[in-house]
């Protein structure tokens, strides 16, 4: 999406870019004796109006009406996003963010993260979990509640625990359910747990007929321990809408809707991913249509050539894109270092 856009002269290039950050900051259209006596531009009114007639015929900016002065469309965003992203990376400024406390729970980690973020800059914050791929079994209980309940509890290296409850028929052999704990933290701790490998161990056709049966009525919490894996921790919906207008609502009841479905927002995420520096995605350039008024700017996470999941903020495309880059940037940083200790002995 980092097209370079049309061929602006220096003087064309500073005035959109200086509309741009005005109407960030105060949200109203900007003019050109707004531009010259406030933002520093030096030329006169006349000229920077007729650059602006330019810019707008260029389809970077536009006006609401007749009198007032410009707007950013979402082609002028993306040139001065464009800009800001072509700038050297420096070192990402510290983020106040904490994962001490998360040890070894990815979850706490993420959710922390989440947190943070959506505090720091008042958008809706997204961070998506290592992918399956990267999660393994680090450990397995087998416990007789009831003479015929019996609980399996999966525990992954990624830190989520699964939990299930089975039902049975008849009392079930204690013996049976001791051996099950063993077999299964003898044969598949350190597994992945979307390997096929783990998946023959639990079909165990080298066994008798009870333990098989028995393995195979278990089998399903190591799916659902699967499906926990993927997933995307959301922040600062409830923010958002706290500063949307009643009339405003309707308009954003599909982003609403779409931050219901984990799946759709992380194949959005998924396929914005850059591992080699921070994106953006303005307006339709998200492909979705409960997005068109918005925009996602975030950063790959991960560790050595890696890339785990992405730290992201979604808001509306009058954002301080500067602010949102260099936020994400420090927080998947945070969280890159906080993986190495996780992943990193995998």
């Amino acid at each position: 999406m980092n097209e370079q856009g049309p061929d602006l002269s220096e003087r064309q290039r500073e005035i959109l870019l200086r509309v741009v950050e005005e109407y960030v900051a105060t949200g109203q259209p900007v003019g050109s004796r707004h531009l010259v006596e406030r933002a520093g531009i030096r030329v006169s009114p006349a000229t920077v109006r007729n650059e602006l007639a330019e810019l707008e015929r260029l389809g970077l900016l536009t006006h609401p009406h007749t009198s007032a002065g410009r707007v950013p469309t979402d082609r002028g965003y993306r040139y001065y996003v464009d800009r800001l992203l072509e700038q050297p990376p420096t070192r990402p400024p510290s983020f106040p963010l904490d994962l001490s406390a998360a040890r070894s729970e990815v979850e706490s980690a993420l959710q922390a993260t989440t947190e943070m973020l959506s505090q720091v800059t008042r958008l809706i914050a997204l961070v998506s979990a290592p992918p399956i791929q990267a999660a393994t079994v680090r450990h397995v209980e087998v416990l007789l509640l009831q003479p015929q309940i019996v609980m399996v509890v999966v525990i992954t290296s990624t830190g989520g625990v699964t939990k299930r409850v089975h039902a049975f028929d008849a009392p079930v052999d204690p013996g049976l359910v001791h051996w099950a704990a063993q077999y299964l933290n003898d044969q598949v701790v350190g597994l992945p747990l979307d390997s096929g490998q783990l998946r023959r161990r639990l079909a165990a056709e080298g066994l008798g007929p009870a333990e098989r049966d028995f393995l195979s009525i278990l089998a399903p919490a190591f799916t659902a321990a699967e499906d926990e894996e993927r997933r995307v921790y959301v922040g600062g919906a409830a923010g958002l809408l706290d500063e949307v207008r009643d009339d405003q609502l309707a308009s954003y009841r599909p982003l609403i809707d779409l931050l219901e479905r984990r799946r759709a927002l992380l194949d959005m995420l998924a396929g914005a991913l850059d591992p080699r520096r921070p994106f953006v995605r303005v307006g339709d350039e998200l492909a979705n249509p409960a997005l068109r008024d918005l925009a996602l700017v975030g950063a790959a996470y991960g560790i050595a050539n890696r890339t785990l999941g992405a730290v992201s903020l979604l808001g509306p495309t009058r954002m301080d894109y500067d602010k949102a880059i260099r936020t994400v940037r420090s927080a998947a940083s945070e969280l890159s270092r906080f993986a190495e200790a996780i992943y990193g002995e995998n």
